[in-house]
């Protein structure tokens, strides 16, 4: 299967927030993406706005719309039961549902975390998420869930009718090299065989890199997209941006 490489645009929001400008610019970084190699866009608006801003969605939806780009896979994370907020912040079902992204990816972030950095707990969630999953798709939007490599979880997101999983894959990066990272990488193998046998999809994402991606890609079943962002738009200060998304786009394509 090959994978696709979906550019997370947050970083160059970030850097463009550090002073009243419009530079740099995130659609412009979107369109490099694109140019380059990237089969999609992920951004991920939080409440605070201290990266991806809600113009920043309606732009980036409005380039994506346009002919030229219609294969280009527009992906809108965040935490679903996040509301408005007196900074302009509409809350992230409002603007998901203005928008209508073609992936939305929901991840239990709490608006004080620096990044996000675990997958959902459905045990106690799966009820207040249902009806937004169901809102979702009969919205025509493919609906993933950000999740550890939990078998009785990946179970319970079955039973809740998305259709794919993103890997929280923190964990493997982290030890990526070191004596444990054969044994936790086994983990999102077993859990992606798991996934596929209840027909999942597997998306995965947070910290991979040139060194650990293609291995992850390798290794675990029949991932079908992978998001990255930060590592992307760190090695882009060396290489620049074009460079570094075609290197990635080489990296899935050799698996």
């Amino acid at each position: 299967m090959k994978t696709d490489l979906s550019v997370n645009l947050n970083k160059v929001a970030l850097i463009r927030n550090s002073r009243d400008t419009t530079i740099p610019s995130v659609v412009d970084a979107a369109v490099t993406c694109i140019k380059a190699g990237a089969q999609g866009i992920t951004v991920h608006p939080r409440p605070d706005m201290r990266h991806i801003r809600p113009s920043d969605v309606f732009d980036l939806a409005e380039l994506l719309n346009r002919p030229e780009y219609s294969g280009i896979e527009f992906n809108i994370e965040g935490n679903p039961f996040a509301g408005a907020e007196e900074n302009g912040y509409p809350g992230f079902m409002e603007l998901v549902d203005a928008v209508k992204p073609d992936q939305c990816t929901l991840v239990p972030d709490d608006p004080n975390q620096l990044t996000s950095d675990h997958g959902w707990n459905l045990t106690g969630e799966s009820n207040r998420l249902k009806p937004l999953v169901e809102k979702l798709k009969a919205d025509n939007m493919r609906v993933s869930c950000f999740m550890d490599p939990d078998h009785e979880q990946l179970k319970l997101a079955s039973h809740l009718g998305t259709d794919r999983v993103e890997f929280y894959t923190g964990p493997y990066a982290d030890q990526y090299g070191a004596p444990e990272g054969d044994s936790i990488l086994q983990t999102f193998v077993d859990a992606g065989a798991v996934a596929v046998s209840l027909g999942l999809g597997i998306n995965a994402g947070h910290d991979l890199n040139q060194d650990n991606l293609a291995r992850f890609c390798r290794e675990v079943p029949d991932v079908a997209e992978v998001s990255i962002g930060h590592a992307i738009i760190t090695d882009a200060l060396w290489i620049g941006l074009a460079e570094t998304v075609a290197r990635y786009r080489k990296i899935l394509d050799s698996i």
